[in-house]
């Protein structure tokens, strides 16, 4: 390193490199200049750099207080350089002339300085530590008490604050590579200097001494919080430097608080300084001192002594008045938001709830002293943040209502206080409106403030739904605790609500119905309330202490109140519907001993049938509706209580019977009622299993001679006979001779009488096949329950026999339905038709939240309008097909919940495969969506030991397909982003996008939850004698090279599409499979025990091992190096270098392979890679493994993501800005809330499927 005295070399011709400096930046800043010489500008600047000299320069220039800041800025940039890359490489004694340069200008900095000029220093000062603070250099702690030290200069003492704040945030938070390495040794030295050395040997006082680095016993958090109350003490208003100071020390604690020992934040006072940073006179240091009181109690794991020590403190009159106060302060107007204000009232919210929080986790030592802890004053505080108008405010205190209400204890003591639990049954029960559906016009405050606080629908949906369902769960605490008085409130409430709906309101009208009247969401409300009342008396009964005589009195009087509501008539058809779902839970639920209300229940059901209105559209849409209801109620009705219902089977059959000879009922409710008679004998528990299979036989014979029609059986037999049966055929001739390619809009073209009728015959075709009552009957018998019961043995018996009949032209059906959707199959269109008309019959219609213009209502009211116009045709086309293709879809998954019954077949396997796949490719992406979930649950429910004969085909045809279906969608959809196409289809190129997004993520969890290594083989169906282990699903794909090929392919793929979720899954996925490949021949590998005993736990054979290893050290490798070199993979950069380290490490040793692979990549020296592996395998460390990966590829990475900019980790993240979108401006916690809750974990798939609404709603019907 050149001595700065002799700083002014030249690069090659002598020319002075000083002056060239100075004349690049003005080149570079000039606005005048062209852009080739701003270039070489800046590349002359970046080659400067790399010269031996540049610190030397660096230094010159940036101590020269003469220069411009530009000029200073510039030449700080070049000592980061010689710093950051080229450190090892340095001697001990240039390494010390560099540090001294930095503490040099530390030592020279001014207020007249700019602020990014000094904040550049401390960076620099902590680039220098983390490579050698506690090594070679011991003094840092010293010479930083020294500058803080220096005589009137606050400007100092704020560096050496910015120095402190980020010194914790790189050693405590960061994932740089300089840490990494020596992460423990500056953890300890961090530990050491800022913990108060009293308090250390206290805390620890057996612990080995810590390197001697610090100065003074008094340690850095002793001295910011005194300095502090300093800054505190003073006029924080009127001036501007003790202010800035107070913000920096409240950045270093906010850094500090969530890993310093709690010991020496309660030894250095840290918790008044807060309270009193609380009650400053200015918003910055008001949110500084939030921002470290949010950090320190979002600390979960303080023990007893710790939380009587800085949580409880906060529990008295005095500082529950302070944050009452400062709640009251940050309210703001909903329609005239303060933003800082309202990000102080969100901060606060949650900081109260970890408070409140505390008192559910350490009750048992909280002081009874009223003056240390004003219990009620707490809880007024927890009610008045609960009842904020803002939902996003509201909602982490909801969270901890809900957690003290559930304790044993305190929900004891809290509902025997009134005062709070009246007005939380209250704010519970108004926030249950379905605020998704109120007009966008509605100036209700809390609607005003969820629109400012969610950014799309979507995540408006599933913000409404967690706050419903812990407002819900506070309801049913109440109910458990206060049961006579808050049912007593709620019910007497809602029959008010019900006897008054329209008081003050013209007369029902028809006309201009609306599903989402005030009337409707009232309602609704109070129906949700209701629900959630029930679910508490549930809990209620059954509790031990729940005695029997106040069980019967809860039953009288919910009876009661049912039936006056039962006696009630309403117009209004949506009401009507969310009145009978009621209904039905008060007989399934608390009233489930009360057989006769549930037979007027049932009665009501049957016999309330209303007559369609089609003169008014939307209110024949909710009577469509409600009559659709009727139907799943019922359904449930027979599922919950089939016991009882058996006591009037014969009444009640004999009435669907009467009602169905009537010849009034459509096909859909005969089959209804016909299943709901089904389900009674199925699931009930007073007949035995022969007589149920034989009472059975009645509901299953039609179906099984449906299947066995000839006529049916020879038109399957061909495409062109699956058309004529459905009467394909003619819609074909159809729409060649009306020339339909020529007509542009369809909706604008009225059907004839020829048109219609072919409508209606569509649909009758439809109606008469058999696949709607197998699929019903079938669901009836496999739905929610488990396989060691009776209801499941008897579906084994019943459907034995009729699966080998179905099953073949099952799958010809599948074959069919799924060659509709290749335009060539199309034999009766011209062949200058086919592409443009199929492709715009085929082409689903939906809405999707967010990109499709209107509402969902208004959609569908769109699509009830074409019905009769071609486009409409092109709908019910479209429904034919869809019908046949996801029935039998639905009907398969279904056979595959009887085990054995289905996988036993030996030949199933290639002709499922081939149905399912084979004419799979032209499917849009929507439809395939639903084919792969069905694949899963297939793979799913395979018995353990049936997998190698069954899955095989199966599996690889589908990654096969997956593949070349989801590689090919993103290629046109880039290929359509280059050509930017007409922005009028903007819409529809979103959802296209959407969906595409949707399908790709469908498929990487499937394969994800294959390759799940937590998963376990499902229990064998058969148990034998014979000690046969199988492997577990993850090891049978990745043995059976059928399987493993496609579907390292299509991982591969992932890996480069546009899609950072899938990616990043995938990532993930492939870093947990490569070790499974590193057997080699003659390798000792033990294996691990199994405690189920029938897994195999070998290894993969050492010759497919051997090939997969390649693949991985080529392909996949490449896949990561191109992503990585591209600025859309830059979030994902981290999660890129970890797989490339994780192959280099576990495979370097066995093949050249990763070295050749990254040798070929161009502009990477030799020497540099061979250092690069070297490292990475010579440490277990994985992030110190990817660090030096990202490092190697430094230069050619697109983006990097330091030069994206870092995500502030200071107290500017509570910044008023919301250029960047609401989400950049979320806490944590409020972007969970944003999130819809995560299904429970869990190995049986088809179980959790099966909890959805019934099957069909698996499949869309």
């Amino acid at each position: 390193m050149a001595n700065p005295a002799n700083a002014n070399g030249d690069m090659s011709n002598g020319m002075a490199v000083l002056p060239r400096i100075h004349e690049a930046l003005e080149l570079i800043h000039n606005p005048h200049s062209a852009n080739q010489t701003r270039q070489e500008a800046q590349q002359f600047l970046e080659e400067v750099k790399n010269l031996d000299e540049a610190p030397s320069h660096g230094y010159t220039l940036a101590s020269d207080k003469g220069q411009s800041p530009v000029v200073r800025h510039y030449a700080l940039s070049l000592l980061e350089h010689a710093i950051k890359h080229k450190w090892s490489k340095y001697s001990e004694d240039q390494a010390a002339t560099l540090r001294q340069w930095v503490m040099s200008l530390a030592r020279d900095i001014a207020r007249e300085d700019p602020s990014y000029i000094r904040n550049k220093i401390a960076q620099l000062w902590v680039e220098v530590a983390k490579r050698c603070w506690a090594g070679s250099w011991m003094d840092m702690d010293s010479l930083l008490v020294q500058l803080w030290q220096v005589p009137e200069s606050a400007v100092h003492k704020e560096l050496v604050l910015l120095i402190l704040e980020t010194l914790s945030d790189e050693i405590f938070s960061s994932d740089d590579p300089a840490v990494a390495e020596r992460e423990g040794l500056l953890s300890k030295a961090s530990v050491e200097i800022f913990t108060p050395s009293a308090v250390l040997r206290e805390t620890f006082p057996n612990r080995e001494a810590g390197p001697d680095v610090r100065c003074g016993d008094e340690g850095w958090l002793t001295r910011i919080t005194g300095f502090l109350g300093q800054c505190l003490s003073g006029d924080l208003q009127n001036n501007e430097e003790l202010r800035n100071c107070a913000v920096r020390a409240f950045a270093v604690l906010f850094s500090l608080m969530p890993w310093v020992i709690p010991n020496a934040a309660t030894a250095t006072g840290c918790v008044p300084a807060i309270c009193q940073g609380l009650r400053a006179s200015h918003i910055s240091v008001q949110k500084g001192a939030l921002e470290a009181m949010h950090a320190l109690y979002s600390r979960t794991s303080l023990v007893d002594q710790e939380f009587l020590d800085l949580v409880v403190p906060l529990y008295n009159s005095q500082c529950i008045e302070l944050l009452t106060q400062l709640f009251e302060w940050s309210t703001v107007d909903a329609e005239d938001i303060d933003d800082d204000k309202y990000q102080v009232g969100k901060k606060l919210s949650e900081v109260i709830s970890f408070l409140g929080n505390y008192l559910d986790r350490r009750f048992a030592v909280l002081p009874k002293d009223p003056e240390r802890v004003d219990f009620q004053g707490f809880l007024r505080l927890l009610l008045l943040v609960a009842q904020s108008q803002s939902m996003i405010v509201s909602i982490p205190v909801l969270v901890t209502w809900a957690r003290l209400l559930g304790h044993r204890s305190l929900g004891r003591n809290i509902a025997e206080l009134p005062t709070f639990v009246g007005p939380l049954l209250e704010l519970c029960g108004s926030r249950l409106v379905r605020y998704e559906s109120l007009p966008e016009d509605t100036q209700d405050p809390t609607f005003l403030f969820l629109l400012e606080d969610t950014d799309t629908i979507p995540e408006r949906h599933a913000f409404l739904g967690n706050y419903r369902r812990y407002a819900s769960s506070v309801i049913e605490h109440i109910v458990q605790l206060k049961l006579a008085d808050a049912v007593s409130h709620i019910l007497s409430q809602t029959e008010n609500i019900l006897q008054h709906l329209y008081d003050g309101q013209p007369p029902f009208d028809p006309t201009n119905y609306s599903k989402s009247s005030a009337s409707v969401l009232r309602i609704d409300a109070q129906a949700t309330v209701i629900e959630a009342a029930l679910r508490g008396c549930m809990k209620w009964r059954g509790k031990t202490e729940a005695d029997e005589q106040s069980i019967t009195a809860l039953e009288e009087t919910l009876e009661q109140w049912a039936n006056r509501v039962l006696a009630m008539s309403f117009e209004d058809p949506s009401i009507r519907r969310r009145i009978l779902q009621l209904l039905v839970a008060f007989s399934t639920t608390a009233l489930d001993r009360k057989p006769g209300f549930m037979l007027k229940v049932l009665e009501h059901i049957l016999v309330t049938w209303p007559a369609p209105q089609p003169e008014y559209r939307q209110f024949n849409d909710a009577i469509k509706d409600l009559q659709t209801e009727s139907m799943v109620e019922l359904s449930r009705l027979a599922a919950k209580m089939p016991d009882h219902l058996l006591d009037v089977y014969d009444q009640i059959s004999a009435k669907v019977n009467d009602m169905i000879a009537s010849g009034t009922m459509d096909e859909k409710r005969q089959i209804t009622y016909q299943t709901f008679l089904f389900t009674i004998i199925h699931r009930c528990s007073r007949l035995d299993k022969a007589t149920k299979v034989q009472k059975l036989q009645e509901f299953m014979e039609p179906i099984r001679t449906q299947w066995r029609n000839e006529n049916m059986k020879g038109a399957l037999a061909s495409y062109g006979g699956f058309c004529e049966m459905l009467a394909l055929d003619k819609v074909q001739n159809y729409l060649a001779r009306k020339r339909v390619h020529e007509v542009k809009d369809w909706g604008a073209m009225p059907l004839d009488d020829e048109g219609k009728a072919l409508q209606n015959e569509l649909e009758e075709r439809q109606a008469a096949l058999p696949l709607r009552p197998t699929k019903s009957i079938l669901t009836a018998s496999v739905e929610k329950i488990d396989k060691n019961t009776v209801p499941y043995a008897t579906a084994c018996d019943i459907w034995s026999d009729a699966f080998p009949l179905i099953l073949p032209d099952l799958l010809k059906f599948l074959d069919h339905a799924h060659a509709s959707s290749t335009p060539d199959n199309w034999a009766g269109l011209p062949p200058e038709m086919r592409s443009t008309v199929v492709g715009r019959v085929l082409t689903d219609r939906f809405w999707q939240a967010g990109i499709s213009e209107g509402s969902k209502d208004e959609f569908y009211a769109r699509v009830l309008d074409k019905k009769h116009t071609m486009e409409g045709l092109g709908s019910t086309i479209r429904g034919t097909i869809r019908f046949v293709r996801e029935s039998v879809y639905a009907i398969l998954y279904c056979m595959s919940r009887l085990d054995m019954q289905f996988y036993g077949f030996g030949e199933l396997p290639g002709p499922l495969a081939h149905s399912l796949l084979a004419n799979s490719y032209s499917l849009s992406p929507h439809q395939q969506i639903n084919l792969l979930n069905l694949v899963r649950f297939l793979v799913d429910n395979c018995p353990t030991e049936l997998r190698d004969h069954f899955l095989p085909p199966l599996m690889a045809a589908c990654f096969q397909q997956m593949d070349a279906k989801i590689t090919s969608e993103w290629e046109k959809l880039e290929n359509q982003k280059a050509i930017q196409a007409d922005r009028d289809d903007l819409g529809e190129e979103m959802k296209s996008e959407s969906i595409l997004r949707q399908l790709s993520y469908t498929g990487v969890m499937m394969v994800a939850d294959f390759l799940d290594p937590a998963r376990m083989n499902l229990p064998l169906s058969k148990p034998d004698g014979i000690s046969k282990k199988y492997a577990t699903l993850r090891k049978f794909c990745l043995m059976q090279s059928e399987i493993v090929e496609p579907l390292l392919m299509f991982c591969t793929h992932v890996i480069r599409i546009r899609d950072t979720r899938c990616c990043s899954v995938m990532l993930r996925v492939f870093r947990s499979i490569v070790p499974e490949f590193r057997t080699v021949e003659g390798m000792e590998v033990k294996t691990e025990s199994d405690k189920n005993n029938n897994v195999d736990t070998s290894p993969i054979p050492a010759a497919t091992a051997s090939v997969i290893r390649e693949y991985f050290s080529t392909d996949v490798l490449k896949a990561c190096i191109q992503s990585i070199n591209e600025p859309y993979f830059v979030e994902l950069q981290k999660e890129l270098g970890s797989l490339i380290a994780t192959i280099i490490a576990y495979y370097s040793s066995l093949t050249p392979t990763p070295r050749n692979m990254i040798l070929s990549v161009p502009n990477l020296k030799q020497e540099s890679v061979d250092d690069a592996i070297g490292k990475i395998t010579n440490t277990g460390n994985s992030k110190l493994q990817r660090n030096y990966v990202l490092e190697l590829f430094r230069e050619l990475k697109g983006v990097s993501i330091s030069e994206m900019g870092k995500l502030s980790t200071s107290i500017g993240g509570l910044s008023s800005s919301r250029k960047s979108g609401k989400k950049g401006s979320r806490s944590q916690m409020a972007q969970e809330f944003m999130t819809a809750p995560q299904p429970k974990s869990g190995n049986d798939k088809a179980d959790q499927g099966a909890e959805l609404d019934g099957v069909a709603g698996l499949f869309q019907q």
